[in-house]
């Protein structure tokens, strides 16, 4: 990274940032720049960048540190003060300046004015910059080699699964990288869900720990069930008969066989509720299952079958398209 190069441009970042801007620029920008993803050879580079922007800004106090004395923070002794350090430069701007070392100089985007300054009568802000890098790398003006650990980049990828799985749960296999991981699905997994992996995300660098790996959920489409969050929908076919007269049939869900009771009288788009009996939640209410009434008639109708349904009839009063 070169010495100047601004962590919030890195990041595509203002300088008024929140902490969840910075986090999110962070996710958007290592998961498209890891070297485990991304095979541009400069993408490992920009990786290490990110990650360093990243460590440096999403800790409040080197945050404070890094917009008062630029990219050279570290060299800065940890007993001078940033607003302390931020008013004397302000003072100083408001007085002016002479030519040469008393004229402003941009760092990096960060002006170090010359003449006097708050730490003291006859003290050049240029001079005690010098000295403290100097001192602390033995050449003026360069930060010290090394950036220290990195911790790893946290990283996301899809995994589908089936609905019957997704409400069962239970220990599945998947491949995501290149890679085999072995993941414990809990019971009742929503569309959209994220299940944290710790530690089997993006790597370390200088022994910083490993980040996390988010798996997100996306529910399949099923040919007999579909999930609208824990409510699971699906269609119930009946004869004309069953609904007519009414009866109990059997439906088929993800936890086996239920009993359904039709009431008389029921027609093709009435939804029945039965009530828990959706996805499983462990942490609450389950949700339910609505069976949508479609009645079927024969394709093919026997003879006898043809002869009831003609006396049926010539007998009904029945009008559907009348109201």
């Amino acid at each position: 990274m070169p010495p100047d190069q601004d962590f919030y441009e890195i990041l595509g970042l203002q300088r008024n940032a929140s902490q969840e801007d910075i986090q999110r620029a962070y996710r958007k920008l290592a998961r498209a720049n890891h070297p485990d993803v991304n095979k541009d050879p400069a993408a490992e580079d920009r990786f290490k960048d990110i990650s360093e922007a990243y460590s440096v800004l999403s800790d409040p106090k080197t945050r404070r540190r890094y917009d008062a004395f630029g990219p050279g923070f570290r060299q800065v002794p940890e007993d001078v003060d940033p607003e302390t350090w931020a008013r004397a430069g302000a003072g100083r701007a408001g007085q002016g300046g002479g030519q040469g070392r008393g004229q402003g100089r941009e760092q990096g985007g960060w002006a170090a004015q010359g003449g006097p300054s708050g730490f003291g009568e006859g003290v050049d802000i240029d001079d005690l910059l010098e000295g403290l890098f100097a001192g602390r790398t033995g050449r003026p003006g360069r930060a010290a080699p090394g950036w220290g650990p990195i911790p790893g980049a946290d990283q996301e990828a899809e995994i589908e699964l089936s609905v019957e799985d997704a409400y069962r749960g239970g220990h599945k296999a998947f491949t995501v990288g290149g890679r085999r991981i072995e993941v414990e699905i809990p019971a009742g997994v929503t569309d959209g869900q994220r299940i944290r992996l710790a530690g089997q995300g993006g790597r370390g660098g200088d022994g910083a720990p490993a980040g996390d790996l988010y798996l997100i959920v996306r529910i399949a489409r099923h040919p007999r069930y579909r999930v609208e969050g824990r409510d699971i929908h699906l269609r119930l076919p009946i004869t004309p008969w069953e609904g007519a007269l009414g009866a109990t049939v059997a439906v088929e869900t993800p936890a086996g066989e239920a009993k359904v009771k039709v009431p008389a009288g029921t027609s093709s788009g009435r939804r029945l509720r039965l009530r828990g009996r959706g996805m499983p939640n462990p942490r609450g209410q389950p949700g339910d299952l609505f069976a949508e009434i479609r009645i079927m008639v024969p394709p093919r109708p026997a003879d006898e079958e043809r002869r009831l349904f003609e006396q049926l009839a010539a007998v009904s009063t029945f009008d559907p398209r009348r109201r």
